[in-house]
């Protein structure tokens, strides 16, 4: 499987790219030896689920952390106060194999000059790590 975590739904980036490229992603993802893709975000699941059909998803599923629990167990908890966001997910993306992490994709920390990093776990830099994978097996 494949899971990925945002700082927050309705944001500018995670709203316009990272979601809205995987879901128009998602079979090509698939077709590259993932059975499910998941999206978490510290917000509850009204807030997860009225993004989702807001976007128009329909293949990705939502992973509602509203506590921070799941983010904080994975070490990726992180203080967004200077945006007014409170204690939210870093970027993060996961290829889960049989149970065990295969990779691990994370955004670097936050600076002045760029206070929301995202790349490493963009659509296309997940999806190039998974081509690549699928060629070498072959």
């Amino acid at each position: 499987v494949l899971v990925f975590s945002l700082p927050g739904a309705f944001t500018p980036t995670c709203s316009t790219y990272q979601l809205p490229g995987f879901e128009e992603n998602y079979e090509t993802i698939k077709n590259n030896d993932i059975d499910e893709i998941y999206v978490s975000s510290v917000n509850d699941s009204f807030v997860m689920n009225a993004w989702a059909k807001h976007l128009g998803i329909k293949n990705i599923k939502v992973i509602p952390d509203g506590n921070g629990e799941l983010a904080k167990s994975l070490d990726m908890l992180i203080d967004f106060s200077h945006k007014g966001f409170g204690m939210r997910s870093r970027r993060f993306a996961v290829v889960i194999n049989d149970s065990k992490v295969e990779k691990m994709f994370v955004e670097p920390e936050a600076s002045k000059e760029n206070d929301d990093p995202y790349g490493e776990t963009s659509p296309e830099n997940v999806m190039e790590y998974l081509t690549k994978k699928i060629m070498a097996a072959a």
